[in-house]
């Protein structure tokens, strides 16, 4: 399960997924109840192709639930997530979205302590995470708000991801969507969103030890130069 990534830049948005940034600037890194950059449909009228940008609370925030529900709804099980209370409406709705990451970050257990891995494209590219979104008419300050979580599939026998987590916890991972196919996703049906929820191949990522960053390095992330 995912609770901390960072998002892709301003410059991927534009040059990898076709959108333009936010306005707003987002922290280098994202955990639950931090906004962030993710991508989904314009209108619900809209043909494949047409994308656009927000940003969106890490964790699913339905419309009667306070932003604190963020800390426990930023990971859906595909298994379940159009049955759980918090996502159901979503998913019924095909509110579906990408959550662009330049990585993703999980606790590795083979050292016999919890050491922090980085998971990431092996080519350097940011990786296209598929999520579900929602809106909430009344947010923090009274403003509206848009949240979102990532969808997680079970990993036993990935190379990566089952190593990641406590040896006896269930072993999970996100569902990566495939750049080709990141406009499918977008606009499947709900019948046909089982075909994207397969084990992205493990020769596309890398993951190498990431030593957690301190307050002086994890600035809110700015334009490439």
């Amino acid at each position: 399960m995912c609770s901390n990534y960072r998002p892709a830049t301003p410059v991927q948005l534009e040059q990898q997924f076709a959108v333009a940034p936010p306005d707003t600037e987002y922290k280098a890194e994202a955990y639950p109840g931090y906004m962030a950059p993710m991508i989904r449909p314009p209108r619900t009228d809209s043909l494949a192709g047409d994308r656009a940008c927000a940003l969106a609370m890490f964790g699913m925030v339905p419309h009667w639930a306070e932003e604190k529900l963020s800390r426990q709804t930023y990971n859906a099980r595909t298994e379940t997530v159009a049955a759980k209370p918090s996502f159901r409406n979503a998913f019924k709705k095909r509110q579906f979205c990408i959550v662009p990451a330049t990585g993703i970050y999980e606790p590795c257990y083979e050292s016999g302590k919890a050491v922090r891995h980085e998971i990431r494209e092996a080519d350097g590219s940011p990786l296209g995470i598929a999520g579900i979104w929602e809106y909430k008419a009344e947010g923090p300050n009274g403003l509206p708000l848009l949240s979102m979580s990532m969808l997680t599939i079970n990993a036993d026998g990935h190379p990566i991801f089952q190593r990641m987590h406590k040896p006896d916890d269930e072993k999970r991972m996100l569902v990566i969507i495939p750049p080709e196919r990141y406009d499918e996703w977008l606009h499947s049906a709900v019948e046909d969103a089982s075909s994207f929820f397969v084990p992205y191949p493990a020769d596309r990522l890398v993951t190498a030890e990431a030593p957690k960053q301190t307050k002086s390095t994890a600035q809110p992330t700015l334009p490439d130069a």
